[in-house]
C-alpha cells in the first residue's frame, strides 16, 4: 500500500478546499513569498513550482477583482492545496526527513488536475492581458 495514496490526497484536499473563505485568501497571499520558499527547499515540491506561481497569481488576480472567470470550487481548491503545504504538520509532518513532503506533492499533484483548464484559461488571458499592457506602452 501507499504510503500516499491518490485517494488521502483527495480527502485532505476536499477538506483544505471546504474551510477555504475569502479571508484566507488574504492570509495565503500575504505568505506567497514563505509557501514558495518551502517549495524550492522542498525537492520533491520543487517540481511544481511554475503552477504553484501561477496558481497564486490567479488567486491574486480573482482576489483583486480583476479575473472572475473561475468557479469559486476551482479558487478554493487552489487555496486548499497551498494551504496545507504551508502547514508543517499535515498527514505526514515535513519535519520527516526523505517523505515529510510525500502528502504536499499529493495534494498540489491532484489539486492541478482538477483545475487544469480553469488554469489553463487563466494563462491565456493573463498573457492577452499583458501583450495588450506592453502594445499600449509601445505606443
Amino acid at each position: 500500500m501507499a504510503l500516499f495514496s491518490q485517494k488521502n490526497a483527495r480527502k485532505q484536499l476536499n477538506a483544505e478546499a471546504e474551510k477555504v473563505n475569502r479571508a484566507d485568501l488574504e492570509t495565503l497571499l500575504e505568505r506567497q513569498k514563505s509557501i514558495e520558499e518551502k517549495v524550492k527547499g522542498s525537492g520533491k515540491l520543487e517540481r511544481f513550482s511554475a503552477d504553484i506561481k501561477l496558481m497564486f497569481s490567479m488567486i491574486r488576480d480573482y482576489w483583486n477583482g480583476s479575473y472572475r472567470n473561475v468557479p469559486w470550487k476551482s479558487i478554493a481548491a487552489m487555496a486548499g492545496a497551498l494551504l496545507y503545504v504551508m502547514n508543517p504538520l499535515d498527514f505526514i509532518p515535513d519535519l520527516i526527513i526523505g517523505i515529510g513532503f510525500v502528502d504536499d506533492v499529493g495534494v498540489v499533484a491532484l489539486c492541478l488536475k482538477l483545475v487544469e483548464s480553469d488554469l489553463h484559461t487563466y494563462a491565456a488571458w493573463k498573457e492577452i492581458k499583458e501583450e495588450a499592457g506592453q502594445t499600449a506602452q509601445a505606443d
